[in-house]
């Protein structure tokens, strides 16, 4: 087998779990968090004023999937109110220097993706729709 596993496991096939980890890493609030979390720790009303649009609901969520999967570390500290700080773990950093590569990528192809994008757009406002067509054959 080789170091990354590529003869154990097979993300092409529906029951391997690479697929789960796919999912959590590729959800952009999973890798929100993982943006907000790559310089300090932070409790989780500082990760949620980090991250416009998240809801309480789905922060919770992710953090509890990301710490499931052992990229976040919950600590609780016995004061009144609880307090509750998330950091990263080891696995978590690592995955933090990808989820960097990443965002550097969407950063400097951004332009090329909203040109993309209109040419697109341009192209698509000028088809027939699919309705169009129905009704003309």
């Amino acid at each position: 087998m080789s170091d990354h596993g590529v003869l154990r496991w097979n993300m092409m096939k529906s029951a391997c779990p690479t697929r789960q980890v796919l999912d959590r890493i590729a959800n952009k609030w999973t890798m929100l968090v993982i943006m907000s979390l790559e310089d300090k720790t932070l409790r989780f009303s500082e990760l949620r004023s980090r991250i416009e649009g998240v809801s309480q609901k789905m922060l919770t969520q992710t953090l509890r999937g990301m710490e499931s999967d052992g990229f976040v570390l919950r600590t609780v500290y016995p004061t009144v109110p609880v307090t509750v700080e998330y950091s990263l773990t080891d696995l978590g950093e690592s995955l933090a220097k990808t989820v960097d590569v990443l965002r550097g990528w969407a950063y400097g192809h951004m332009s090329a993706i909203e040109d993309a994008r209109k040419e697109y757009l341009a192209r698509t406002e000028t088809l027939p729709s699919e309705a169009q067509m129905r009704d003309a054959g």
